[in-house]
């Protein structure tokens, strides 16, 4: 890319009105779609989306009985949910890269195979092993498939207010999947049993397969082909940042300065730098260098990470607390995040109708201001508040925020990229978001469980204490990302 389309790089109207001038590198009669092609397209793109992140958050609910029936021990019990995040985080970014070498329907082809299987396999587990192997591969079908839906929105719809359109109602989709994943999880592991929040996958991924066969056009890859991968930065890159992911995951049962943490974030230190290296001199870098010193880019996937960072781990402690303060079953747990799943989905369908006026910049910063308002109000939980009076309010204004703030963020971080360029800033929008939801998870479940132990053990009272310090934590994330947001792109640029 120029210098100059670089430098005018100015967010999610810019970024579509440079994709409708590289029209020499999009595929062939991709601008002659028929509106019902494009719009077969995105309804795919969306349900993949929706099923990879609903995996994220749907077994958590289901992980009491999956440890009865398995007989699976604490740390059995929690590799269930580290395996998919160790897959999936390691492999965002070669995953994205891959959709630009191969075609993004090859590369969402074959994500959907293998996610789909390994659910299957993953309903049919009779052991504990089984079933964190079957999570492990689902994390590896995500991290081809996530990249590849987004790459096929932003390849399908070129023209500027299209794309913004199909680009939020991803978002939309993206961020409704982890609540609805609880209430999914609560329902299905109450009256179905806890296999069938594997099991409901197989349909839907059967149905999206044959779907995409047949309404998703096949295209020359642009990227020239496997042939064209930088092997070393791809294996360095992988390692680097399966190792980080593990080193955050350890810290849930280890000490931050424990063997089993530092040992592998040295590692990641390690791989990531030769990764630096490679990429330096490699004819066809897995990453160009040029791309992470695009200001916007990087402010961008910031601002994904502290956004991550707060957000995963608000689904996860909110649980407990409904499950282990207010003794909630799991359908009532579930039930109770409906209210979010609705304001996401509001509030990223009013940031689509705004971000031609107004820019990504201050639709973020208003994001993480009511998410931060959220957050602090979260912090004040009582061991015997009740719902209405104390959840619902703070609650809705942190998804509302989140759901304000996910499709600017998205837009932002793919503005400007080529068509060769598309899986590659998705798979760094994803990785960033990822590794900022196993970071803060580790760090804020480290905090809630420190503070609960300070306050003398698992009574109501002292788990509500941990919940509330992490809680406050979480709105220190969220206005880090408001701070970050202030190095984007307002209105006036994106006019010009």
């Amino acid at each position: 890319m120029s210098t100059t389309s670089t430098t005018s790089t100015t967010g999610a109207a810019s970024a579509s009105t440079a994709a409708g001038r590289a029209d020499t590198s999009r595929p062939p009669g991709s601008s002659m779609l028929g509106q019902s092609s494009k719009t077969a397209v995105l309804l795919i793109a969306c349900a993949a989306q929706f099923m990879v992140v609903l995996d994220v958050s749907i077994v958590n609910v289901a992980l009491p009985e999956m440890r009865d029936s398995l007989h699976l021990s604490a740390t059995g019990q929690q590799w269930i949910v580290n395996a998919y995040t160790l897959g999936f985080a390691g492999l965002l970014l070669l995953g994205g890269r891959l959709a630009d070498l191969v075609g993004a329907r090859r590369a969402f082809l074959s994500g959907l195979v293998l996610f789909t299987g390994a659910s299957l396999a993953g309903g049919l587990a009779t052991t504990g092993p089984l079933l964190i192997a079957a999570r492990a591969i689902q994390g590896l079908g995500g991290a081809v498939l996530a990249p590849a839906t987004l790459t096929l929105i932003m390849t399908t719809f070129t023209e500027p207010r299209e794309r913004t359109r199909a680009m939020g109602a991803w978002s939309a989709v993206m961020a409704a999947g982890g609540a609805a994943g609880a209430v999914l999880g609560g329902v299905l592991t109450q009256y179905a049993g806890w296999r069938w929040v594997f099991f409901v996958n197989v349909p839907l991924g059967i149905v999206l397969l044959v779907a995409a066969l047949a309404r998703v056009t096949a295209a020359q890859a642009p990227g020239g082909g496997l042939h064209r991968l930088d092997l070393p930065g791809a294996l360095t890159v992988t390692g680097g940042l399966t190792a980080l992911t593990y080193a955050i995951i350890a810290t849930e049962s280890h000490g931050w300065t424990a063997p089993a943490v530092w040992l592998p974030a040295a590692v990641a230190v390690l791989l990531l730098a030769a990764f630096a290296a490679i990429e330096h001199r490699s004819a066809h870098p897995l990453v160009p260098l040029a791309v992470l010193r695009r200001r916007t880019l990087a402010v961008a996937n910031a601002s994904v990470l502290s956004l991550g960072a707060a957000m995963f781990a608000m689904w996860f402690l909110l649980s407990l607390y409904f499950q282990l303060v207010l003794h909630y079953s799991p359908v009532t747990a579930g039930l109770a995040f409906l209210p979010g799943c609705f304001s996401i989905i509001i509030c990223a369908q009013v940031a689509t109708r705004l971000i031609h006026r107004t820019g990504p910049r201050p639709l973020l910063i208003a994001g993480m201001t009511l998410s931060t308002a959220g957050f602090l109000w979260l912090s004040l939980l009582r061991p015997h508040g009740g719902y209405a009076t104390g959840v619902v309010v703070p609650f809705m204004l942190c998804t509302l925020g989140m759901g304000l703030a996910m499709m600017p963020l998205t837009a932002a971080a793919t503005a400007g990229a080529r068509r060769e360029e598309a899986g590659l800033a998705s798979g760094l929008t994803n990785t960033s978001r990822q590794v900022g939801g196993a970071l803060g998870l580790a760090l804020l479940a480290t905090i809630a469980s420190h503070t609960t132990a300070a306050h003398g053990g698992a009574s109501a009272a002292a788990l509500t204490a941990g919940y509330d310090r992490a809680f406050l934590a979480a709105a220190v994330l969220t206005a880090l990302a408001g701070v970050l947001a202030l190095g984007l792109p307002g209105r006036q640029q994106t006019a010009a």
